[in-house]
């Protein structure tokens, strides 16, 4: 499946602008999903939303409320959110360089896969991808995509460049409340020695391809193992309003026993009357 991108804008440095555009860098298709299924009827669960007095309501009527306090909210239409101006709806500017060994890991959160969107924004792609890689640095900018705008880092990966959204300082929560427990004591000379032989002795280059996420492959093993076990309970979520033969046999039998018994009484009460 081809993948699809999730931005288009342009990538700027300077007076240069280059079409650009971001997919995601990682997937999820490896990953086991479950579907939560009411068991004493074999139906899906749906989620509705729904209003306290109302029930479910329209998707169409929904507007964002921002809490005021006292149990009160501000309305905010989805149109005016959409007419707040930023630039970085469209253009992702590189601000600022700095090495990579100056970002701590706290502050990545998912990476991205930067592409030029065709032939002509290549040769200036090129040269930003060379630039970095030659100077050692990572750019920072921001951009707008579904609603939030973005600080990230773009470096050169491989033939192309990456970006790695990064949380910005007051999304990090401060380590000190929970570190400061810790106590402040030397380490043991030998223990540690010991560790530091047990690291030394683990240590090689960073190979993901070495590492299995073991939880999957034992579900993928046991719903195989469900498959093919005849006993194992199943259920259809397919929908259908149409009423199935047997309802309509049934439906048509107590039809023919009421006209019968209606007859049946229309006589009896005939009988009364004479």
């Amino acid at each position: 499946m081809a993948s699809r991108a999730i931005w288009k804008g342009q990538l700027r440095l300077s007076l240069v602008s280059i079409p650009i555009e971001i997919h995601s860098a990682t997937k999820r298709s490896s990953r086991v999903s479950f579907r939560q299924i009411h068991e004493p009827s074999g139906k899906p669960v749906k989620y509705e939303k729904s209003v306290p007095g109302i029930g479910p309501i329209d998707a169409k009527d929904i507007v964002k409320g921002y809490d005021t306090g006292n149990d009160k909210y501000m309305l905010i239409d989805p149109e005016e959110l959409d007419e707040i101006k930023l630039e970085t709806k469209k253009t992702f500017e590189l601000v600022q360089f700095v090495d990579a060994c100056e970002i701590s890991p706290l502050y990545f959160d998912k990476p991205y896969y930067v592409v030029p969107t065709d032939d002509l924004a290549q040769d200036a792609y090129r040269v930003v991808r060379d630039a970095l890689r030659s100077a050692g640095k990572v750019g920072l900018g921001q951009f707008t995509m579904r609603g939030k705008e973005y600080l990230g880092a773009i470096k050169p990966c491989g033939d192309g460049l990456l970006l790695e959204t990064l949380h910005y300082a007051d999304e990090l929560r401060k380590a000190d409340p929970l570190f400061g427990e810790i106590a402040d004591e030397k380490v043991d000379k030998e223990l540690l020695e010991v560790a530091t032989t047990l690291i030394d002795r683990k240590s090689g280059p960073f190979d993901a391809s070495a590492f299995t996420d073991h939880y999957a492959e034992a579900l993928h093993e046991l719903i195989e193992a469900k498959r093919k076990n005849k006993k194992t309970k199943s259920v259809s979520t397919a929908e259908n309003d149409e009423p199935s033969g047997e309802n309509v046999v049934d439906l048509m039998a107590a039809l023919k026993e009421s006209v019968k018994k209606s007859k049946a009484s229309g006589r009896s009460t005939r009988k009364k009357a004479s």
